[in-house]
């Protein structure tokens, strides 16, 4: 528990080179419990970040930060999935990574032993303790993180977007949990969805990316700045900000992809995909029983179900990514699977977007380049882009907002700035197959409207058939009249 007050005055924190938080100043008072929020791209995180040690202080002072601090963030996941998979890099040792497991990810310098157990219990994770923790689902490994940090008997718990990617049942155990501990333990989090706001929250930070800070005359830094704090007993401006962030796009065109980059012909009649009596299993654990699915062109699709109902194993199946593949009956853009079709001609016809996707395009390329690495289904690029595919990935930047950042590298975007270019990059060849993962995960409220509308569009169109994944009831979207919720076997 805080005993004094987290003070930061006239802070200049700079991130890297790419990111400065500019002229801070912010109290945290130990009574108090705070929400930050703000458009990508305009520092919420990285504010976050600095209560856990994150950035360099450059001018100003910060006091009062505790020395145990449980964190919860997707850049503090990515980190650890990253660190994960350059186990695979042991190749010289002659060694084959496993991975860590979770119970070792969880017990290890764990304070509160029994806390984590459980919470283990209520999280549904007793069953995954042995696997590898690179091996889990993205809600699996958000779990993982905050059993880890509610179990260790913090002084400040920072959770950025502590909701986003839980099933509805986990999503409410974990607020009745956080609302358990409100007088034990200060919270500061980052939400994008007022609407999942918890009742004790009693501020609120509002963040503003300001303008560019020419720091010399090389590179060019994003100023992210605190532009107001807000007492949620004041109604009205409350309610002022609110609004601010539930302003909805209009007018909305989705480029077109243009005649050069057209794709092969598909067969009318034919379903895009049909998987019979599907089964997915490891060793005695069965994930996905018998399930018999058809997508029909033109039919879009909703897919539901807790974490670890098997909704991604289901997805890798029909891109062919999933190793399972090949000993079901599945049907696929007119292909029979094992009768010698390549992967990437299971692929031309799908436009993909998943937290997993944004976690392994770890290249540093252009922004305008990662859209168009959707033209040749890529991470990166590796052949010379047309004038025409320039064209429609710059039209792309110009609806996101993202002309002015072109070329700047992607890997140093906000979290929620990469899944929007993202988004854009499996939209960019007008796929038959689009198939979205969470589109809206990381993202805030004026960017979610934003891909919301775009989905709509999309399913409005006659040539692309949406696969939407979504644990949020209030993101439905109008056009998709399919429904298929997977259930979790016990």
């Amino acid at each position: 528990m805080l005993t004094t007050a987290i003070s930061i005055i006239d802070a200049y924190i700079n991130f890297d080179e790419r990111f400065t938080l500019n002229n801070i100043n912010w109290t945290v008072e130990p009574s108090q419990h705070w929400v930050i929020t703000g458009t990508n791209g305009s520092g919420k995180s990285a504010l976050a970040a600095v209560l856990g040690g994150v950035g360099d202080l450059e001018s100003g002072s910060i006091q009062g930060i505790p020395t145990n601090v449980g964190l919860v963030s997707f850049e503090a996941q990515a980190e650890l999935i990253a660190k994960e998979l350059k186990k695979d890099d042991a190749d010289i040792m002659d060694v084959i990574s496993v991975g860590t497991p979770v119970r070792e990810m969880i017990f290890d310098d764990c304070a509160d032993p029994e806390l984590a157990q459980t919470l283990i219990e209520k999280f549904g994770l007793t069953t995954l303790l042995d696997r590898a923790f690179r091996k889990l689902s993205t809600g699996e490994t958000r779990k993982v993180m905050l059993v880890r940090a509610l179990s260790s008997k913090p002084d400040l718990l920072v959770l950025d977007e502590p909701f986003d990617g839980l099933d509805a049942d986990t999503l409410i155990m974990l607020q009745a949990h956080l609302a358990s501990i409100v007088d034990t333990v200060p919270m500061v989090m980052v939400l994008n969805r007022f609407d999942e706001m918890p009742d004790f929250i009693t501020h609120v930070a509002y963040m503003d990316k300001v303008q560019l800070d020419k720091k010399d005359n090389k590179s060019n830094t994003a100023v992210g700045n605190l532009a107001l704090t807000i007492d949620r007993q004041d109604k009205t401006a409350f309610e002022d900000l609110y609004q601010l962030l539930h302003l909805k796009t209009t007018d909305l065109k989705i480029p077109a992809a243009g005649s050069s980059n057209q794709l092969p012909g598909l067969d009318a009649s034919q379903p895009l995909v049909r998987l019979k009596g599907v089964t997915i299993k490891y060793e005695d654990t069965v994930i996905v029983d018998k399930l018999n699915w058809t997508i029909e062109q033109g039919q879009h699709w909703q897919l539901s179900g807790p974490n670890g109902s098997g909704k991604t194993c289901v997805l890798s199946l029909i891109t062919g990514d999933h190793p399972q593949c090949y000993v079901n009956d599945i049907f696929v853009f007119g292909f029979q699977r094992g009768n010698g079709e390549s992967i990437w001609q299971i692929k031309q016809f799908i436009g993909y977007v998943s937290t997993a996707l944004q976690w392994e395009y770890r290249v540093s390329t252009s922004c305008r380049n990662v859209i168009i690495s959707g033209f040749y289904d890529s991470i990166g690029m590796y052949s010379k882009s047309t004038d025409n595919q320039k064209k429609t990935a710059n039209e792309w930047l110009e609806l996101l907002g993202m002309r002015d950042r072109a070329d700047q590298p992607f890997n140093k975007l906000s979290y929620g700035d990469q899944r929007l270019l993202l988004i854009a990059r499996a939209m960019v060849k007008h796929p038959p197959l689009l198939i979205l993962d969470e589109p809206c995960l990381g993202l805030d409220d004026m960017n979610r409207q934003l891909v919301l509308a775009l989905i709509e569009k999309i399913c409005a169109a006659s040539e692309t058939t949406v696969l939407y994944v979504n644990h949020h009831a209030e993101d439905k979207i109008t056009g998709i009249d399919n429904y298929l919720a997977l259930k979790k076997n016990n």
